[in-house]
């Protein structure tokens, strides 16, 4: 599969688990950090939400990276630049700058630390202890936005 256009779509139970993990954040409970995303699409101009992590770097950044890769939500944020942020009747407006390949390996890194039990099956065998040079491989294919 191509980093540049990788995407590993939800299999087995896992539309199921989506659809029940998205209504947490809409009743005002975040597990681990989590949020309701949501983003105006790029053809119908709707909202469409998604269940995301949100990680807040060391250097207080905050950050949403894709691990199943290029998918609508990350489409469409490239289009609209801009997003929400919802938990319970809380929504937080925010720009997104997506993050450039070399500069992803330190993030990919920490979200593995945070989430690598919740995502690890997504990142090819990779957990936290990676090398640079493992992470580096697979940066194209785990887009990386900087929230601000």
């Amino acid at each position: 599969m191509d980093n540049a256009t990788r995407y590993l779509g939800p299999t087995g139970i896992d539309p199921i688990m989506n659809k029940v993990l998205n209504w947490l954040p809409r009743l005002g409970i975040s597990v681990a950090g989590g949020r309701l995303l949501a983003v105006r699409g790029r053809k119908s101009g709707q909202w469409r939400t998604t269940m995301v992590n949100l990680m807040t770097a060391t250097d207080g950044q905050r950050y949403l990276v894709a691990p199943r890769g290029h998918t609508q939500w990350v489409r469409n944020l490239r289009v609209a630049g801009t997003g929400e942020l919802r938990l319970g009747r809380k929504a937080e407006a925010f720009t997104a700058v997506e993050i450039a390949d070399t500069d992803k390996i330190p993030l990919l890194r920490l979200y593995l630390e945070k989430w690598g039990w919740e995502v690890g099956r997504f990142f090819e065998g990779l957990d936290k202890n990676a090398t640079d040079a493992e992470l580096a491989e697979i940066a194209p294919g785990f887009p990386v936005f900087r929230l601000t």
